[in-house]
């Protein structure tokens, strides 16, 4: 579904959002605290107005597919509202999720201009509007806006970084420490007090986690049901409360036996 961009940025429902929930991705540091500005962040009125009027809007329905991997570029989408999950599937039909991107970020690089293909593919992992700008017009906005180039700019070196360090964590660092890592860093971005524990306020499923990590959903399961059992994490539907950090932490470090 697509449509005229006629409003301003940003829109008004649910923005903006907390900084160190801007994205989610599976890292080992922070590339960069809090994660890219907006990238529509700093722009006068009149700028915002040349792009809105470059712009297309559409809004996809969770599970919809925005961007296919092997398919040709054509510029990036600014993510308004929802979540966009960005992934590589691989010849064997395995998916590895490079990251969840919210509002204020886009996805669709690197080649932001619309030149080769993509390596990798988008969908909504929830009810989304994202904004295109079609390589053609994004390479003139960002000749006329210098703060539109920069924002494009920092938001692929973000990414990069991002991808380098999943890359770095995928090869070095073992599935159950990735999943105790992945727990914590849920609990950071989306935690809130509960009883005896932290809830992550946010759903994801076992597929979800799984993707994230490297492993397949049964593992997940198996490994998340252990973790109850031992008193680590409690799971109810795809609700997940963090019980004991300090033996995530120590797993996340190499030391299962805590």
């Amino acid at each position: 579904m697509e449509s005229s961009i006629g409003t301003t940025w940003p829109p008004a429902a649910g923005w903006p959002l907390p900084a160190q929930a801007s994205a989610l991705r599976l890292a080992e540091a922070e590339p960069q605290a809090g994660g890219p500005r907006p990238l529509l962040q700093g722009l006068t009125e009149r700028e915002l107005a040349l792009v809105m009027e470059r712009g297309r809007r559409r809004v996809l329905y969770r599970g919809a597919t925005l961007f296919t991997q092997g398919t040709p570029h054509d510029g990036i989408w600014l993510v308004e509202t929802g979540r966009m999950r960005v992934f590589y599937s691989a010849p064997s039909g395995r998916e590895i999720t490079l990251a969840y991107w919210n509002s204020g970020n886009f996805v669709g690089g690197p080649e932001v201009f619309g030149e080769g293909l993509h390596s990798w593919s988008g969908m909504a992992a929830a009810n989304s509007t994202v904004l295109h700008l079609p390589g053609k017009a994004l390479r003139q906005l960002v000749v006329q806006i210098p703060t539109l180039a920069l924002g494009v700019i920092e938001g692929l070196s973000f990414k990069g970084r991002c991808y380098s360090t999943l890359a770095q964590m995928l090869g070095t660092r073992s599935i159950t420490e990735r999943l105790a890592h992945l727990l914590l860093h849920l609990a950071d971005l989306y935690g809130v007090p509960e009883g005896e524990g932290v809830l992550v306020a946010a759903t994801f499923t076992h597929a979800d986690l799984a993707h994230m990590v490297g492993a397949t959903r049964q593992w997940v399961t198996i490994s998340l049901k252990r973790l109850a059992e031992q008193g680590v994490v409690a799971t109810r539907r795809s609700q997940i409360v963090i019980r004991r950090a300090d033996v995530l932490a120590q797993m996340r470090g190499g030391d299962e036996t805590a």
